[in-house]
């Protein structure tokens, strides 16, 4: 079941799933924009292909909200959006360890496509973030993302490069178990909508599950 938080002519707004690839990518699983295609073919009994615009991305473990462009004009408004940091995207995640109550992490971050990893490198693109420290238990902290620049994997990698791996991160944090779900999750996000020009603001609430549930009480 497909959560739809917002649907109009222009935009298709959703909870992404975890696990799933927002595009077709080489595991050859089934693919988020190609099951949201099938949802508004379904719904609206369209024949033939349908158009939806990728705008951003979220990594395929991480889960939270993502909108979707259903018309071209959209997308490309959207996307001009994106470009001029109109568009605010939103994260929480557990990191082990303790970091400081507030910080901005700029880096310049290299990707190994061979090996789809990402490292800190002098050779790679700019990226920042800021944060804030919402909660510390258990040696790790609850962390609120503002994201000034989208690179892949980039909350991720320049977070673990200062030691604060994100909890159950498979591929950045050496001591993440076996099954275990990375606490990445993107809770909010912001833009402009492209033909009304009103400003919408969607939010989602935390998983219910370990280790988000620690910081509930």
């Amino acid at each position: 079941m497909i959560n739809v938080l917002y649907e109009d002519n222009h935009i298709l707004v959703v909870e992404k799933p975890i696990n799933i690839p927002v595009q077709a990518d080489n595991s050859g699983d089934v693919d988020f924009l190609t099951m949201l295609k099938d949802y508004i073919k379904d719904k609206y009994h369209k024949p033939g292909n349908v158009y939806l615009g990728l705008v951003h991305r979220l990594d395929r473990p991480v889960g939270g909200v993502m909108v979707f462009a259903k018309t071209s004009k959209a997308a490309s408004r959207l996307s001009d959006q994106v470009r001029t940091h109109v568009f605010k995207k939103k994260y929480k995640a557990v990191v082990m360890g303790h970091v400081k109550e507030s910080d901005t992490l700029v880096d310049k971050l290299l990707k190994d496509t061979k090996k789809n990893m990402v490292y800190v490198d002098s050779r790679g693109k700019e990226a920042i973030l800021s944060y804030n420290l919402l909660s510390y238990r258990n040696n790790m902290s609850l962390v609120e993302i503002n994201l000034k620049t989208g690179r892949s994997h980039q909350i991720r990698v320049q977070f673990s490069s200062r030691g604060y791996p994100l909890y159950g991160d498979q591929r950045y944090n050496k001591n993440a178990l076996v099954g275990e779900q990375i606490a990445l999750f993107a809770y909010s996000l912001s833009f402009i909508h492209p033909t009304t020009k009103e400003e919408l603001t969607f939010e989602l609430d935390l998983p219910n599950r370990k280790p988000w549930n620690i910081f509930n009480n």
